[in-house]
């Protein structure tokens, strides 16, 4: 005997996935402010999936299987912004209705933001957030011994997407400095004129590593405007208040932009 179909139901599990949605109170806002914010982490997950995808096929040279995934998460990070357009329906006297309820709740807890963070490179360690006004770095706000911490830090320690983008060049025959494809790949990345050489010669002599450049600056100018859009939501909704979790803020928030991923790849701008 066959077993029954699968229906759309028991496919995507919308009984369990429209019983997650729990406020902390009766205001009418509160469910927007949820359902938005685990639409964020579904995408986030899922741009983690394509990074990760990603990272295999530029090392291994596969130049418009790289392209197709480059682009499917540039258009992520729109929707990405896009949602924040709702987000701003809301207002600061209707957030404030349930803003209390969050407690020690804050965004800066998503691991998964985390993480998406150290695939792009950001190499911030315990203490290294302090500058930025949180006083801890990026794994320091989730649980220590957790899943969740122990994927951020793992990620700080592997090659990031920048490393996979350099390896796909040297497939294609542009040497980079051995000192920069040996160095601690768990410490920061600033950027290094040496590449920057060689990203000049990639532009002018092989179209198709190019598009690949050039992709990773959609990515970039899409991670910056959606930094830049939540910043903008915050300031509008609570001001200078302090942060849920401690955090400071817009103040914070404010102090991650202008700062790119790829900055070996912008750096080239002005000297074409």
């Amino acid at each position: 005997m066959s077993s029954p179909a699968l229906t759309y139901t028991e496919y995507l599990k919308i009984d369990e996935l429209l019983d997650l949605n729990h406020p902390q109170s009766d205001e009418h806002d509160e469910p927007l402010f949820i359902a938005i914010h685990q639409v964020y982490e579904l995408w986030f997950k899922q741009v983690l999936h394509e990074m990760q995808a990603v990272q295999r096929t530029l090392e291994a040279g596969d130049t418009f299987r790289s392209l197709a995934t480059l682009g499917r998460i540039r258009t992520i990070l729109k929707v990405c912004v896009a949602q924040l357009d709702i987000l701003e329906t809301m207002t600061p006297l209707q957030y404030n209705t349930f803003r209390d309820r969050l407690t020690s709740g804050s965004g800066f807890q998503s691991a998964q933001f985390r993480e998406l963070e150290a695939v792009l490179g950001r190499r911030d360690h315990a203490g290294a957030g302090a500058a930025a006004g949180t006083g801890m770095g990026m794994s320091e706000h989730l649980v220590a011994g957790s899943p969740a911490r122990a994927r951020v830090e793992s990620a700080m320690a592997r090659p990031s997407l920048w490393d996979s983008a350099l390896r796909y060049l040297v497939t294609r025959g542009h040497a980079m400095p051995e000192s920069v494809m040996t160095r601690d790949v768990s410490t920061p990345y600033a950027g290094d004129e040496a590449v920057q050489d060689v990203l000049l010669t990639v532009h002018r002599t092989d179209a198709e590593a190019g598009l690949i450049c050039e992709s990773l600056v959609d990515i970039d100018e899409g991670l910056q405007e959606w930094r830049y859009r939540h910043v903008k939501m915050v300031e509008r909704t609570i001001g200078r208040k302090m942060g849920t979790g401690g955090s400071s803020g817009v103040g914070y928030l404010s102090s991650t932009l202008f700062h790119p991923v790829f900055p070996d790849l912008w750096a080239i701008r002005s000297r074409f």
